[in-house]
């Protein structure tokens, strides 16, 4: 690996960091309680869990040059992989068994204000 790829990397990883600290942010203002970030299972990785009620969502966070991007960098397996580690994970704790689970995506834009879209896949 190049040391320029390398880097390119790093400065990927913190920028996802930040985006998904500005999404629990953002989601906490909405009354969400987060439960944890980069949630791994063997199923895959969950960049933000949170609560409100009884709806347990899992939230992909996107950072993209606009909302639509951002909605289809989420492809259709990469979504049902994300419904099976919600629900392994909420299988594992018994407070989270009889929750709702729902895909939401915070969307970021260079310039914009952060986009919170519950269910952003209906049906999908």
């Amino acid at each position: 690996m190049t040391a320029a790829r390398s880097r390119r990397g790093g400065l990927a990883r913190r920028s996802g960091r930040r985006g998904e600290v500005l999404a629990a942010l953002l989601l906490m203002a909405k009354g969400y309680r987060i439960l944890g970030f980069r949630l791994a299972s063997p199923r895959g990785e969950i960049d933000l869990l949170a609560k409100r009620g009884n709806v347990l969502a899992v939230v992909e966070v996107k950072r993209r040059a606009t909302l639509e991007a951002a909605l289809e960098a989420v492809r259709p397996d990469q979504r049902e992989r994300l419904r099976r580690a919600a629900a392994a994970i909420a299988a594992g704790r018994p407070a989270l068994k009889a929750a709702t689970i729902r895909l939401d995506l915070v969307a970021l834009a260079p310039g914009r204000l952060p986009r919170h879209i519950p269910d952003a896949w209906r049906g999908g």
